[in-house]
């Protein structure tokens, strides 16, 4: 990521949309009134966070069972010269919500999420096939546990 300064105002806007974000036609408008500025203003500002790599992602957080899904996490024991391709494969599944990497035997994790578990095996079998990568671990969820990850600027 750059290394990008975050002045008070940008610090202001992702203080209050990864807490309250509102639904409604125009949450943007809603946003920028709470914090004095235009609705242009603040688009404006979020596409440049957005493209600084401040901002990854705006969209809701759903609970995959309660909408007839399945998911699970998964720990791949990766190669280093595998890791690029490994991680450009997995980010091809629509299922992928994310994937990072971490220091450990088992060094890219991520998460799958599909309308079955058959959809979810067939898809590991499939980037196993088309990267090399054998040890790909599927941990299914038994329990959800959803806390809220808000990081105060």
């Amino acid at each position: 990521m750059p290394n990008v300064n975050i002045d008070k105002t940008n610090k202001r806007i992702l203080n209050s949309i990864q807490i309250d974000f509102p639904i409604h036609p125009r949450p943007y408008k809603i946003i920028a009134e709470k914090l004095g500025l235009s609705e242009d203003e603040l688009i404006e500002r979020v596409s440049q966070m957005k493209g600084d790599m401040l901002i990854r992602r705006i969209g809701g957080n759903f609970s995959p069972d309660r909408l007839g899904y399945h998911s699970t996490l998964c720990a791949a024991q990766v190669d280093e010269e595998k890791v690029e391709l490994f991680t450009k494969t997995v980010n091809r599944f629509p299922g992928v919500t994310h994937n990072y990497r971490r220091d450990h035997k088992f060094n890219i994790w991520f998460t799958f999420i599909a309308q079955s578990v058959d959809i979810i095996e067939k898809n590991l079998k499939t980037i196993a096939e088309e990267t090399g990568v054998t040890t790909i671990l599927n941990l299914p969820a038994t329990h959800v546990f959803k806390i809220s990850a808000n990081f105060k600027v």
